[in-house]
Formats: C-alpha cells, sequence, structure tokens
C-alpha cells in the first residue's frame, strides 16, 4: 500500500421515509489516526452504541475490515434487530460491492480500516428495504469518498436552499 493515501470521507443517502439509510465513512490506512480511532470505538462503547466489525456472515468479516457505528441509540428489539441484522448485512454488501466494482482496491484492503457511522430510523419497518437502502449508501458514500466529492461548486450552489429529512429551509420550498 502506497503511503501516499489520503484518507477518505464519504457520505450516502438512500431510500425514503422510515426506512432510508444515511451512511458516513471513513477509510484509512492502518498504522495511522483512522487505526486509532477505529480501535478506540471498538474498546469504548457507550449505552446505545456498540461498534462491531461488519460481517458478510458469521466468521466472515467484509475487507477491509469495517467498523459499524450505529448513530442512533437503539431503541426497543426491532430496532436493534433491523441495526445489527439488515443495516449490517447491507453496509458489509456495500463494502464487498464497492472492492468489487473497484471503488477500493482490492490489492489494498488488508491496509485499511472503514468505519461506516449508520443511521437506522428507531420507526424503521421493512428489513428488506432496510438492507437495499444500507447496501447502497454504502457504495454511494464510498464512492464519494474516493472522488471526492462533492465538488465545492455543487455545496456552493446549494447553499442557499438546504433541505433534508427533517427541515426545508425557505429557499428549498
Amino acid at each position: 500500500m502506497s503511503t501516499t493515501f489520503e484518507t477518505q470521507y464519504g457520505e450516502g443517502y438512500d431510500g425514503d421515509g422510515v426506512n432510508a439509510a444515511h451512511i458516513n465513512t471513513v477509510l484509512g490506512v492502518k498504522g495511522g489516526p483512522v487505526e486509532v480511532a477505529w480501535a478506540s470505538a471498538l474498546a469504548q462503547p457507550s449505552q446505545g452504541h456498540v461498534p462491531f466489525v461488519t460481517v458478510l456472515r458469521p466468521g466472515l468479516p467484509v475487507k477491509p475490515f469495517t467498523l459499524f457505528v450505529n448513530k442512533a441509540s437503539l431503541v426497543g428489539d426491532g430496532h436493534a434487530q433491523l441495526t445489527w441484522g439488515a443495516a449490517q448485512a447491507g453496509v458489509a454488501a456495500g463494502v464487498a460491492d464497492a472492492v468489487a466494482s473497484g471503488n477500493i482496491d482490492a490489492h489494498a484492503v488488508d491496509s485499511l480500516l472503514l468505519i461506516a457511522a449508520v443511521w437506522v430510523n428507531p420507526a424503521a419497518d421493512d428489513a428488506d428495504a432496510v438492507y437495499a437502502n444500507n447496501r447502497a449508501a454504502t457504495c454511494h458514500a464510498l464512492r464519494a469518498g474516493r472522488d471526492r466529492q462533492p465538488a465545492l461548486d455543487e455545496v456552493l450552489a446549494a447553499r442557499s436552499a438546504p433541505f433534508n429529512p427533517f427541515f426545508r429551509s425557505p429557499g428549498a420550498r
């Protein structure tokens, strides 16, 4: 792995309503600050937030090793099952898709670590949608990180009309 690899930050959003997925990714090299953050988060869980290694199936972690960090505190058994089950499987598949498509260099996976901060709405109610949306959002976030997106001109063009699923500025109405 080249020592010139720069940490990649990505954001991905897919789906709509309560089953939408919002992913933030940080991809960096082992031996650097991402490794420190990765190991620290894994070793220091907090109430409602228990980071864990993302797996394609029990005993088969995805590569690069990916730390799943839930952004929403777990609320009840259903929310926990969707987070640890469908969302985690979606992130794992999305990371594997990113490697298979070349968004992450397959030859570098053993030199990299990934942190995926994942939002699962406590009101989510469809495991298949949560899975599909997290898979797609993970791919989007990793591609955005690789491509250093968004472009600054896109950010500046949107500054007068920001919106998100919870708020619409007067300029975006």
